[in-house]
């Protein structure tokens, strides 16, 4: 039906559907890695866009976008009211009206579909598939970027990511959608000749898991300090000591090891303020033959800060993030939003990139592909980042987000890097995740949460 007579109780009904199937989409994903539901989700969408005028149908991709956003990236509360000393009420009118502007971004995928594909039978569900990945694909890079919330992270842990390695993300994503679509035409048509295409799909994952592209090359050994330092007081200048001896005594037992990692600005010292102190942890390193790679802050030229990792003892170099995170490291239209909240003046918030293309690290004779915090959600940033990279690293500080799922949806998509590129993750965070994750995103060892500690393991270089 395609009539504009004014909307009913089904219509009413099958608005509602898109809006839950948008909200339950982020159940699929970690913590609680229900996997079921990221084929439900796009096929509760494709299966209530099968009716009604145009109009109706790009309301229901925006319900479902509303929905999905609304739960998916609720942590995002978190770091506002908290760090950004808004108040409850003042940090859900934010955060609603991020929702309800991002989800627009699904309106030319919503017309596209709604006036050229569908009700096409097998053809039109794998359009909705396609226009489902360019939109996920649009999403990575769009106004910076916004690469959450893919169809492909939430099948991981199924054969279908098995695809990763071969086609990345997207491409997990489009099969994973295409799958679920199909399987409903199939169903509705009552037609088992139409279960070909789906079950195609399945049988290539499955013989997917048969192939390596990378081989077994050595084995590193790697300790992560996580030191749990709590946001609030980190950045006071009457604590930069203590949290520089904090790492520095945590780490008395793990020299002698091939890798020591501290995490993202660890040291809260600038770098031209800590130039004994690092000298120091050189000569250590240096004698005990192993690597420190640690984060520490840098000014730039311009007065700007530059959130950096260097390479101490046993390897060189130095990486400053390219990729920053709005209002976090910078603030989007600054003569405007700046000191209007605190979140729009928090510390460290006048941030400057480095450059697009930057050496690799050196570490205990190993190439680092390395990623500071919000960069390893980039899948094609990742990629690019070295050539040919012996190990995947990425250091952060997810407190911002409590103890929400946005820092297991963090390392969720950290897991999803090491899978696509064949290499092992190291993840060393200030209160978690921090973990070593192999070659075919699995974990192979964690800390808890919110506990300083030291995470002791071997990686390995394929």
């Amino acid at each position: 039906m395609t009539g504009s007579k004014a909307p009913g109780r089904r219509d009413i009904v099958l608005d509602v559907i898109a809006l839950f199937g948008g909200a339950l989409f982020s159940l699929s994903l970690s913590p609680l890695g229900f996997w079921p539901l990221a084929f439900a989700s796009p096929v509760a969408l494709y299966a209530v866009t099968q009716e009604g005028s145009v109009r109706r149908t790009i309301l229901r991709f925006y319900l479902y976008n509303v929905g999905l956003f609304g739960v998916g990236v609720s942590w995002i509360f978190v770091s506002i009211n908290e760090y950004g000393n808004a108040s409850v009420l003042l940090s859900g009118v934010l955060v609603l009206l991020f929702v309800l502007a991002y989800s627009l971004i699904c309106v030319p995928q919503a017309v596209l579909y709604s006036r050229y594909f569908r009700g096409r039978g097998m053809f039109g569900a794998a359009s909705f598939s396609g226009l489902w990945v360019l939109q996920e694909w649009f999403r990575s890079w769009f106004l910076t970027g916004f690469p959450w919330l893919f169809v492909g992270y939430g099948v991981m842990g199924t054969p279908l990511e098995n695809i990763a390695p071969i086609a990345g993300v997207f491409g997990v994503s489009l099969v994973a959608v295409f799958a679920g679509t199909s399987l409903y035409v199939a169903l509705v048509h009552r037609s088992w000749r139409l279960l070909i295409p789906g079950l195609a799909v399945f049988l290539v994952s499955l013989s997917a898991s048969q192939f390596s592209f990378t081989r077994h090359e050595r084995m590193v050994s790697v300790s992560l300090i996580q030191g749990n330092i709590d946001q609030h007081v980190k950045w006071q200048p009457q604590n930069r000591r203590l949290i520089f001896d904090l790492y520095k005594n945590a780490s008395e037992t793990e020299w002698g090891r091939d890798l020591v990692v501290w995490p993202e600005a660890a040291i809260t010292l600038f770098r031209e303020q800590a130039v004994d102190a690092l000298a120091d942890l050189d000569r250590r390193a240096v004698m005990s033959g192993s690597a420190l790679v640690l984060g520490i802050p840098d000014r730039h030229e311009t007065g700007g800060f530059q959130n950096t990792v260097i390479v101490l003892g046993e390897g060189d170099g130095q990486y400053v993030k390219r990729r920053l995170v709005p209002f976090g490291e910078y603030v989007p239209l600054e003569d405007y939003l700046r000191g209007l909240i605190g979140l729009f003046n928090l510390p460290m918030s006048h941030n400057v990139t480095g450059p697009a293309k930057q050496p690799p690290l050196i570490a205990a004779g190993n190439r680092l592909s390395l990623s500071i915090c919000y960069e390893v959600v980039y899948p094609d940033l990742v990629r690019s980042s070295v050539e040919s990279p012996d190990l995947l690293m990425t250091v952060s500080n997810d407190t911002w987000f409590g103890s929400s799922a946005g820092p297991w949806q963090h390392f969720q998509m950290a897991r999803m890097r090491a899978l696509e590129n064949g290499r092992a993750m190291i993840r060393a965070t200030n209160n978690g995740v921090t973990a070593l994750v192999d070659y075919r995103g699995v974990v192979q060892a964690r800390l808890p949460q919110f506990q300083a500690g030291v995470l002791r393991g071997e990686v390995e270089v394929r």
